[in-house]
């Protein structure tokens, strides 16, 4: 271009720069280390986009956080909100979303054993240490403002595991294909038209505040008109008789002669408002979009498409789908880190959940409750599964498996008082160890339990069949894989596990019919032998229960031939009698 002509390029967006400087023991984020102050300018100019992120961060905390098994883990639920209050997690929430991570600083006692604290730091106050040779990121320099590093000189900070000082950070960042320091925010793509809503209103704004600019020349072509006072005397007698007291309409303008005398040319916007209008909504729709909104309503955007009047079933589905894709992906990764701290604190054993806003509470309160109700429900019956049910272990030898069939029950009790008479010599237990106890509690006892010279046998029962079934509690059974007392699949029944597939919604014999009608499970007889009475199981999932409290499940003697087949292979496939189908 030649020198009398200039083109000015409207600014282009390009992806941060991510810079391992020689001279520096930290990895810099964008231009001058400044990417996340221009994502926080994004969000504080760009309308929309602070709806979003605004909204996004109180969905993803909801109502706080909860366990469904808080009852029953009482200590445990206490040291979770004594560790993590609202303020801590609303701020995790909102800089998780904001600028793709956030930290979690974890403030120990002296003795490096227990987490006594938890705060949290935004990213734009932290940026990660150079790698090890491992790969390893060890550490984390925080700085009170990157401009000025020389003021506030950047402290450093051990990454979480990998020290025994007072203060270490616990990073909370999303995996993204490529990166290894930082993680692009989720909705990067989006960040051009954040950029592009802020020029368009900062224009319109310059447009209303400069709107009163020279639109008329009069040219005075006979010279310059006396000195500069009487041409300022000049030009307001001229404008007090052609414009009004609203501001300058005129230009006045002193030429030398005609050909000297000053020109305009315009350059027309022809249907400006419609063009800004236009370029307006473009942005927000692709900011939504880049935030992966189904409605806007659900972030408090009110468009012309989506108002009151749209059909609350779409609203409900929509609200769904956002749930599920845009907010609790960040809720899951806030929960994973919660409980790498707790597991250290020695917490164990938490479902955590964030209990959700009514996003639309006409159409979710009622869901949301069923949807609660459903998962506690759910969870403890994977709780019964797993706490009454045990692990087999090293220390009883197997010498038994057969189905179960109580028409042969007297046989079965003489073949193994058979095997008895032929483990006369006890070297034969310390070959192979089996073991098979109560219900994850090694002292309490079954009622099919007994003693004999020495040799103390054992008598349990496994859920087999199927090994890819669709029932839920079928899938809890089998992924469980543990063995269980007679008595305490009897109290199933009485616990109303899995009443849903029970006649009428009932609770029924879980012994006798399994997984419910057409089930294609059974329950398989196992007998075991220790030369230990109380032989412990090796499991800390559930604590010790007395012997007293384990009676109280009751034992029911029955010899129906049920408990050994399949409900898919009984008559009328283990409907009930009354069932009309």
């Amino acid at each position: 271009m030649s020198k009398d002509i200039n083109i000015i390029e409207l600014s282009q967006y390009t992806a941060p720069e991510i810079v391992e400087d020689s001279r520096e023991d930290w990895v810099e984020y964008g231009s001058d280390n400044m990417h996340y102050n221009w994502l926080i300018d994004r969000f504080h100019y760009s309308p929309t986009n602070n709806a979003v992120i605004n909204n996004m961060g109180r969905l993803i905390y909801g109502r706080g956080i909860s366990a469904i098994n808080a009852r029953r883990k009482t200590a445990e639920y206490t040291a979770l909100k004594a560790l993590f209050t609202p303020d801590v997690l609303r701020g995790i929430s909102q800089g998780l979303k904001l600028l793709g991570d956030v930290y979690i600083q974890c403030i120990y006692n002296k003795q490096h054993t227990r987490i006594e604290k938890v705060h949290f730091l935004t990213a734009n106050y932290v940026r990660p240490e150079k790698c090890n040779k491992e790969g390893d990121i060890e550490g984390y320099y925080y700085c009170y403002d990157w401009e000025d590093v020389k003021k506030y000189k950047p402290k450093r900070i051990p990454a979480f595991g990998t020290s025994k000082d007072e203060v270490e950070l616990l990073r909370i960042m999303p995996y993204s294909v490529g990166f290894k320091y930082f993680s692009p925010v989720d909705y990067q793509g989006c960040l051009p038209y954040a950029v592009l809503e802020e020029e368009i209103s900062t224009y319109l704004i310059n447009e209303v505040r400069n709107g009163f600019s020279g639109t008329k020349v009069i040219n005075f072509n006979n010279g310059q008109v006396g000195d500069d006072k009487q041409r300022e005397q000049l030009k307001r007698r001229v404008m007090s008789k052609l414009t009004g007291s609203t501001g300058e309409k005129v230009i006045v303008s002193f030429n030398s002669n005609v050909e000297n005398k000053t020109t305009i040319d315009d350059v027309p916007l022809n249907d400006a408002p419609q063009h800004y209008e236009y370029l307006s909504k473009e942005s927000e729709q692709k900011i939504l979009i880049g935030h992966n909104v189904t409605s806007p309503m659900l972030v408090g955007v009110v468009t012309d498409n989506q108002g009151f009047s749209s059909n609350a079933d779409e609203i409900d589905i929509a609200a769904k789908y956002f749930y599920n894709t845009a907010v609790k992906p960040y809720q899951d990764m806030i929960i994973e880190a919660i409980e790498q701290i707790l597991t250290f604190n020695g917490v164990t054993g938490l479902d955590l959940y964030f209990k959700r806003l009514n996003l639309l509470e006409s159409v979710e309160e009622k869901a949301q409750a069923e949807e609660e109700t459903a998962l506690s429900l759910e969870a403890q019956r994977a709780d019964w599964i797993d706490e009454f049910g045990e692990d087999e272990s090293d220390e009883w030898e197997l010498v038994d498996a057969r189905e179960v069939d109580y028409d042969n029950e007297d046989t079965l009790d003489a073949e193994i008082a058979e095997i008895e008479k032929n483990l006369k010599d006890k070297s034969l237990l310390s070959k192979v160890w089996k073991f098979a106890t109560g219900w994850a509690k090694p002292n309490t006892a079954s009622e099919q339990d007994k003693e004999k010279d020495g040799f103390y046998f054992k008598v349990r029962y496994k859920y087999v069949g199927n090994k890819s079934p669709e029932r839920d509690f079928c899938k809890q059974m089998m992924r469980a894989s543990k063995i269980y007392r007679k008595e305490d699949i009897m109290r199933m029944e009485s616990l109303g596990l899995n009443k849903s597939h029970g006649h009428n919604g009932e609770p029924y014999s879980i012994w006798l019919y399994k997984g419910g009608v057409s089930c294609h499970h059974k329950w398989e007889r196992r007998t075991y032998v220790s030369t230990q009475k109380r032989a412990s199981i090796g499991s800390a999932k559930t604590s010790q229960v007395s012997t007293n409290k384990a009676r109280k499940f009751g034992y029911r003697p029955t010899n129906e031939k049920e408990v050994s087949m399949m409900p898919k292979d009984m008559p009328r496939q283990g409907h009930h009698p009354d069932y009309k189908g």
